[in-house]
Order: structure tokens, then C-alpha cells, then sequence
């Protein structure tokens, strides 16, 4: 909890939650860009990504782990 994914790219791993007023946000918690010092581009395309397929990974999210 709270419902979110981790999205990876070019050795960047970004933690992103999947709010429930259907938009995405960087997590709030220390290690949700992992290294620390990632490219800004890498997770901008990161949340991006998410904020496209925000359907498809909610409902896969709430399969998962039961609803929000």
C-alpha cells in the first residue's frame, strides 16, 4: 500500500504511485528513485509511461492485491 508499481529503464528504477483520482505520482518515500542520482529524463518517460497504461496497471495492481 498505497497501490503503486516500479518502472524501470536504463538502469533506473522508479516507484510510482497509481493514486485513485486516476493520475500517477513519484512515491513519496526515500527510495522511490533508485540510484539516487538518475537521469531526469528517465523518470519523467518512467511516470509517462505510467500515466499512459494508468488503466491497464490499476487493474492489474487490484488483481493482484485487492482493491485500493
Amino acid at each position: 500500500m498505497p497501490r503503486h508499481v516500479h518502472g524501470f529503464l536504463d538502469g533506473t528504477e522508479v516507484i510510482v504511485d497509481l493514486r485513485t483520482d486516476g493520475n500517477v505520482a513519484l512515491a513519496t518515500r526515500k527510495d522511490a528513485i533508485r540510484p539516487a542520482n538518475a537521469k531526469r529524463a528517465n523518470v519523467r518517460k518512467i511516470l509517462n509511461a505510467a500515466a499512459q497504461h494508468f488503466e491497464a496497471l490499476a487493474n492489474l495492481w487490484e488483481k493482484i492485491h485487492g482493491n485500493a
